[in-house]
């Protein structure tokens, strides 16, 4: 069985323990995780208005598509597990007549040349081949449309080993340790697209569980945004590329 086989086991089961119910979206996650999500979901809500068509790739359970959709947009949400998709079917149930879902692999996208304005994911990256996917991204993007990722990087060594403390444990496969995002891939979909937007976060967030627990969810959310201001975490980045 290859990663891709083990990954779409993982998910089709964790689809059928939650059935896509629960909180969903930036509130869904603990406080001092949270500021990346809630930053995505507010440039979604910029980009996104009524009847913008947007793929989402890598969508699972619908865990953060509702930005999209509550904006008013015609979603396209595709991802390898088809009880996923069944599970995001049912959790948006309500807004159904926006709402397109399709078993799609996001390193080979079925769907025709610029076909979406804005294309979306969340944390899905390192579950594709990097090049391929960022090559589909872009060729299934209008002109003048836009790419919006909220994803981890693979720069710092702490990281590195919790995702690999994760593989040991089944939880995660080779492959998608290979392909944590980088810079360097930060700045390939700047040069494919044009120009790039960065904001980064966390910089201590391998350390807020332990610290929650010490001075609850909420203080700790606080600490991690202040070490980010102490350590001089870059808060936004834009560039164009030729």
């Amino acid at each position: 069985m290859n990663d891709k086989e083990i990954e779409l086991r993982r998910y089709d089961n964790r689809a059928g323990m939650t059935g896509g119910k629960g909180t969903a979206g930036a509130l869904a996650v603990a406080p001092f995780l949270r500021a990346p999500y809630t930053y995505y979901e507010t440039c979604i809500k910029r980009r996104v208005r009524a009847r913008t068509s947007v793929l989402e790739i890598g969508a699972g359970t619908g865990e953060f598509t509702g930005a999209a959709l509550a904006a008013g947009a015609a979603v396209t949400a595709t991802d390898i597990s088809e009880k996923s998709l069944e599970a995001l079917a049912a959790r948006f149930g309500a807004v159904s007549d926006q709402l397109t879902t399709r078993m799609a692999d996001m390193e080979a996208l079925p769907f025709v040349g610029e076909s979406f304005d804005v294309v979306i994911s969340a944390g899905s990256l390192s579950y594709g081949d990097n090049q391929r996917v960022l090559q589909g991204v872009y060729r299934v993007t209008k002109p003048g449309g836009c790419f919006i990722c909220v994803d981890s990087l693979n720069h710092n060594s702490l990281y590195k080993i919790n995702r690999y403390i994760h593989h040991l444990r089944g939880e995660r496969t080779a492959s998608t340790l290979r392909r944590m995002p980088t810079i360097q891939l930060i700045e390939a979909y700047g040069k494919r697209f044009g120009s790039v937007e960065v904001r980064y976060f966390g910089s201590a967030s391998w350390f807020m569980p332990v610290a929650s627990k010490v001075v609850g969810d909420d203080s700790a959310a606080t600490l991690s945004d202040r070490i980010d201001r102490w350590i001089g975490v870059r808060s936004g980045r834009h560039s164009n590329s030729s």
